[in-house]
């Protein structure tokens, strides 16, 4: 999968950013979506060919697979990387909005309109809520797929045998994983990184809200003297 056009996407949001949403896509890109791209996907490469069963009764080593295994670390890794920077699109699109919006009344009111939006990427009215939103939903994204891990492999980690009964395999069955000391460092790894990701989406909420309240605060406090 070519991953280039997130490396655009996360590049453009940066120009829109505060210094915590900085932070954060520095975070994503370089120990997020690098890590995922140069390490985990050949990590995890032969976590099918190598799963062994002591075993020969055909069907067993696959279905046992399956039961320890119903979704690839990869593979949600990948649907998580997708869904938490698709908000940050968003910002974008929310941005050219304003950005056209200008253009057509500047082509039909000429050069001397009246400007709507004099910072198009300023976090004013609806693109402020569309920011706000786009962090939760981002901190969201994240806490639901630490779940997800969690129920699907307890406490993270993967043990070196695990013993398997499922038709059609005779009896009980040992199975070992295919390098769990070295998927278990990676996905620990990809776990702090991401709880690191939540709390700095909900520092920058926190900054965004308390900024808004304060600025709304001088502004009341300045009609009240005059």
């Amino acid at each position: 999968m070519n991953w280039g056009w997130f490396e655009g996407l996360l590049r453009a949001v940066n120009v829109y950013s505060t210094a915590f949403g900085r932070i954060w896509l520095s975070l994503v890109f370089i120990f997020r979506l690098l890590v995922y791209l140069v390490a985990a996907e050949k990590v995890w490469s032969d976590d099918h060919k190598d799963f062994e069963c002591n075993t020969r009764q055909p069907g067993c080593t696959n279905v046992c697979f399956d039961h320890f295994f119903p979704v690839s670390h990869i593979r949600l890794w990948a649907l998580q990387l997708i869904l938490v920077t698709c908000p940050s699109l968003l910002v974008l699109m929310h941005v050219a909005y304003r950005e056209a919006k200008e253009e057509r009344l500047r082509e039909i009111q000429g050069d001397n309109y009246r400007r709507i939006y004099p910072n198009p990427g300023k976090k004013r009215g609806g693109l402020w809520w569309t920011y706000l939103l786009s962090l939760i939903f981002k901190a969201g994204v994240d806490l639901v797929f630490l779940y997800v891990f969690f129920r699907l492999y307890r406490n993270y980690t993967l043990p070196r045998l695990v013993k398997c009964e499922l038709q059609p395999c005779p009896n009980i069955v040992d199975c070992f994983i295919s390098r769990p000391t070295e998927k278990n460092i990676f996905t620990l790894f990809m776990v702090v990184t991401t709880c690191v990701c939540v709390v700095l989406n909900l520092i920058e909420a926190t900054y965004l809200i308390g900024k808004r309240c304060h600025e709304c605060l001088e502004v009341k406090g300045g009609d009240s003297r005059r």
